[in-house]
């Protein structure tokens, strides 16, 4: 990723912290410095800092560490030097949090699946980040740990829902035409088992969209974003699945699902739109549910929503430019 012809380095989740740290101390930040437009050997840095070799070398190994220095050995005067290179320019750091954008009368929010605001769910249940299991597996109160937010992978068996609470971005006065919600997700049987049925219900504002029968749970293959310490005879990856809620009735994966419609959701009514995945406690097959995050399964996203909207100008034209009404 460039900016203005640097490189920039995105950071967010787990990762912001060792990089705010990384920068916290001046010698660091004076060490990328030096580093800019150049490549120095260790030796070279602490000559121009008029610090101790050692000091500069275990700075040096912290910012190698989080990915901002890259360093190359190669043969010296006297045995082998390291040489520093600076990776990047700037560092854009991703909040916590929802990411919207707004393009073309369509409104784009990336929710990401830990920033959920309710959880029902039974053992088995459990999160993990992309780096570690976040609280105690099949401990319900691990849901409500404040690293939640960092979630790539949630699960939980049998019956249950996890809600998600999305910002109301459209623009006042607009008419939502139609609204598309597009997770990975599959089943959550004992480890994996792909002939695992689950009736997986969506509810938008707490209007039931309908039900889809996912096939299984899938697992024992490193799917693309799985993190390499994640064991492969456990869920590790799932299927890419879209609703489409439109004036037409609902649609998943182009597929008629309800006849549930955009009008019915009633998105213009609240400062957030209620979004619920869940399998309920009459469903034929209570088969649980996993949602994967952008850096878990098969597909680098997160809960992705896409509304698309008649401006509210266009609207009035619209209803402007319509024959008048006869009354009889």
């Amino acid at each position: 990723m460039a900016i203005d012809g640097g490189r920039v380095l995105m950071v967010d989740g787990e990762s912001v912290v060792p990089v705010a740290k990384a920068l916290a101390l001046e010698t660091r930040q004076a060490i990328l410095g030096l580093l800019t437009n150049q490549v120095l050997n260790v030796s070279d840095l602490a000559e121009a800092m008029n610090l101790p070799h050692s000091t500069i070398s275990s700075n040096i190994n912290l910012l190698q560490a989080v990915g901002l220095v890259a360093v190359e050995t190669e043969p010296g005067t006297r045995g082998t030097q390291k040489l520093c290179r600076k990776r990047y320019d700037a560092i854009l750091i991703q909040l916590p949090g929802a990411a919207v954008e707004q393009d073309a009368d369509v409104v784009s929010i990336s929710m990401p699946i830990g920033s959920y605001r309710h959880v029902e769910a039974k053992p088995t249940c459990g999160l993990v980040s992309e780096n570690k299991i976040i609280g105690m597996l099949d401990d319900t109160r691990s849901f409500f740990e404040p690293e939640h937010v960092n979630a790539q992978l949630i699960w939980f068996a049998q019956d249950g829902y996890i809600e998600y609470a999305l910002p109301n971005n459209l623009p006042f006065g607009a008419s939502p035409k139609s609204i598309q919600l597009s997770v990975e997700i599959c089943s959550e049987a004992p480890q994996f088992n792909p002939d695992w049925p689950s009736d997986i219900t969506l509810w938008v504002n707490d209007v039931e969209v309908g039900t889809w029968t996912c096939p299984g749970d899938y697992g024992g293959t490193r799917a693309a974003f799985t993190p390499d310490w994640w064991p492969l005879e456990r869920t590790t990856h799932g299927l890419l699945k879209q609703w489409t809620v439109s004036e037409a009735g609902t649609l998943i994966d182009g597929v008629h699902l309800s006849g549930v419609t955009i009008e019915q959701l009633q998105l213009t009514r609240a400062n957030h739109i209620k979004v619920r995945f869940g399998v309920k406690p009459d469903a034929k097959h209570r088969g649980g549910l996993n949602l994967f995050g952008r850096k878990f399964g098969n597909y680098p996203q997160d809960l992705l929503t896409r509304i698309a909207f008649t401006p509210a100008r266009a609207h009035d034209d619209a209803a402007a430019k319509a024959p008048p009404r006869t009354t009889v």
